[in-house]
């Protein structure tokens, strides 16, 4: 399937990651199909977010537990580092939306901080550790997912709120990264109709136009309970409502092979996009000391 119609990446979870050598043999098969300069993504944030796990991989705490620059910046990079050996070239982090008393726990002790200027702070410290072991972060979930009072894993979440500043200052702050997320969220606001991943008007309006984002632009997982409609249709209407990406993660045979067939290919606007994020995690890695990194966090954290 992935040779027939070949995708921009793949992203994997945890039902694909057993140990570090059968990680390492399915991301060498993966690479022998893909198309070069193909995407490995993964969510890791740390915390509940992980798909690579102890004992084989490093513990992360929440982005809640993350109460100053450096702790954010070395749980980054420390990230960073174990996704970066594993193969993957993308990691779905940081979480940019704010933490909202009484809003949905979809996003809760994922989010770094209630404050915006704090949020944008910390998120950029934890995109900076990971650009500097050499992959390359998804600020996620534009244009904000922080006050939704449902998951969008389940129920289309309605964001009524008419002043959404401090929700999109965090992305503001971060929009020259390299890949933003969308949200499965509809804004009365902008969008009476549409949630953000489908609305040309949130994209071209709020994300490009007030956050100011012209990086890579992926939808979130369109296997969400939140949209309705077939996985191949609900990729052609992200793509042309301004998302560069879609991603699709249920792994089901039948719907992933039909989006892919009937996905249009990448514009060239999205393949300069791409072109873009590589060429900023090269120049950003650094040479990193893993042992000692995760011995300061350790200090900081006692």
């Amino acid at each position: 399937m992935l040779r027939a119609e070949a995708p921009c990446g793949v992203i994997l979870f945890a039902r694909n990651i057993r140990d570090p050598a059968q990680l390492a043999e399915l991301i060498a098969g993966l690479r022998r199909v893909l198309p070069p300069g193909a995407v490995l993504m993964v969510d890791q944030e740390g915390g509940r977010v992980a798909r690579l796990r102890p004992p084989h991989w490093r513990a992360h705490p929440p982005a809640a537990a993350l109460h100053s620059v450096r702790a954010a910046w070395l749980t980054g990079a420390l990230i960073g580092l174990d996704c970066a050996a594993a193969g993957f070239d993308v990691v779905a982090a940081p979480v940019l939306d704010l933490a909202i008393p009484g809003a949905s726990a979809a996003i809760g002790d994922r989010a770094l901080a209630e404050e915006p200027v704090a949020v944008a702070r910390l998120g950029r410290a934890f995109a900076a550790g990971l650009l500097a072991a050499g992959v390359q972060p998804v600020g996620k979930h534009a244009p904000g997912h922080g006050r939704a009072r449902v998951d969008s894993h389940f129920q289309l979440p309605l964001v009524e709120a008419n002043r959404l500043e401090a929700d999109l200052l965090p992305f503001a702050l971060n929009a020259d990264l390299p890949w933003a997320m969308s949200a499965h969220i509809v804004y009365p606001a902008w969008d009476r109709a549409l949630p953000a991943t489908l609305s040309p008007t949130v994209i071209a309006t709020i994300i490009r136009g007030r956050i100011g984002f012209d990086g890579v632009l992926v939808s979130d997982d369109l296997a969400m309970k939140a949209l309705s409609g077939t996985p191949a249709d609900l990729a052609r209407q992200a793509l042309a409502a301004g998302c560069d990406v879609a991603c699709y993660c249920s792994g089901d045979f039948g719907p992933t092979a039909d989006l892919l067939v009937r996905c249009p290919q990448l514009t060239d606007a999205a393949r300069v996009r791409l072109n873009a994020a590589r060429i900023m995690s090269a120049r950003r890695r650094l040479p990193l000391d893993g042992a000692a990194l995760a011995a300061e966090r350790d200090r900081l954290a006692a």
